[in-house]
């Protein structure tokens, strides 16, 4: 085992790990991403909502409903 050659590629690598985190650093204060970010569900409207739940009742209505 060439351990010149293990040592030479890892510097590489951090320097490719150096470059990744300025650019990802770089988003951030340009505001073109933000740090937390926004996970989850989207919100419904209100109407939305009903159409869903009707839908829903349906589903399971034809669900419950016993095989022949």
């Amino acid at each position: 085992m060439d351990l010149d050659k293990v040592i030479r590629e890892l510097h590489q690598e951090l320097e490719k790990i150096d470059l990744v985190i300025e650019s990802l650093e770089e988003l951030i204060r340009t505001g073109t991403i933000t740090a937390g970010g926004h996970r989850g569900r989207k919100s419904m409207a209100e109407e939305e909502r009903r159409i869903v739940s009707e839908r829903m009742k349906k589903y399971w209505a034809s669900r419950r409903k016993p095989r022949s």
